[in-house]
C-alpha cells in the first residue's frame, strides 16, 4: 500500500501534458504570414504614374492650344492695328486734300468778290458779265455745299475712303472749272474796262471838239 501511495501523485501528470499538445497544435495551425505587398504597391504606383502622365499630356495639350490661340489672337490684333493705321493714313490724306480744296475755294470766293467789286464800277455793258459772275457764285456755293457734304461723309464714313477720294477728285475738277471761269471773267472784265476807257476817251475828244466849235 505505501508503494501505491507514492505512485498516485504522478497520475495527475497526464493532464499537465495536454495543454502543451494543444499549444503545439495551435502553432501548427497558425495562419501563415501575409505575402509581401510590393507587387500591389508597384501596380498602384504604375497606375498612378500612368494617370499623372495622361494628366500631364492633357495639360500640355491645353497649354499648347491656349498658346496657339494667344498667337492667333495676337496676329489678328496686329492685322487690325495695321489696317487701322493704313485707314488713318488714308483719312489724313483725305483731310489734307479737303483742306487744300477749302483753301482753293476760299481763294475762288475772294476772287469772285473782287470781280464783283470791279464789275460794280463798270458800265451797263457789264450786266452780262455780272450775270456770268452770279452764275459763278452759284457754282461756288454749290461747290461749297458739295464740299461740306463730302467732309461730313468723310468723317461719318471713314471706311469709305476711296469713295470720298473719288468725290474729292470730281470736286477738284469742278474747282478747276470754276477757277477757269473766274479767270475768263477777269479777262472779259479787263476787255470791258478797256472798251470803257476807249469810250470815255472818245467822249472826251468829242466834248473837246464840240467846245472848240
Amino acid at each position: 500500500m505505501p508503494v501505491a501511495q507514492l505512485t498516485n501523485p504522478e497520475a495527475p501528470a497526464a493532464p499537465a501534458s495536454r495543454p502543451r499538445a494543444e499549444a503545439r497544435e495551435r502553432e501548427a495551425f497558425v495562419t501563415p504570414p501575409n505575402p509581401p505587398r510590393s507587387a500591389a504597391l508597384t501596380i498602384a504606383l504604375g497606375a498612378l504614374a500612368a494617370v499623372l502622365l495622361i494628366t500631364t499630356f492633357v495639360f500640355w495639350s491645353k497649354v499648347g492650344a491656349r498658346d496657339e490661340s494667344i498667337v492667333q489672337i495676337k496676329n489678328r490684333s496686329d492685322q487690325v492695328q495695321a489696317d487701322a493705321v493704313l485707314l488713318r493714313a488714308q483719312v489724313d490724306q483725305d483731310k489734307v486734300a479737303t483742306a487744300l480744296l477749302q483753301k482753293q475755294m476760299d481763294e475762288a470766293k475772294a476772287a469772285s468778290v473782287q470781280d464783283k467789286a470791279d464789275l460794280d464800277k463798270a458800265v451797263a455793258d457789264g450786266a452780262e458779265v455780272q450775270k456770268a459772275l452770279d452764275k459763278t457764285r452759284i457754282l461756288a456755293t454749290d461747290f461749297q455745299s458739295q464740299m461740306e457734304e463730302a467732309k461730313v461723309a468723310s468723317i461719318k464714313h471713314q471706311g469709305e475712303v476711296e469713295i470720298a477720294q473719288a468725290q474729292v477728285a470730281v470736286m477738284q475738277i469742278q474747282l478747276n472749272k470754276a477757277t477757269a471761269d473766274s479767270s475768263q471773267l477777269q479777262v472779259q472784265l479787263a476787255d470791258l474796262q478797256g472798251k470803257l476807257d476807249t469810250a470815255q476817251s472818245m467822249v472826251a475828244q468829242l466834248e473837246k471838239s464840240q467846245a472848240k466849235n
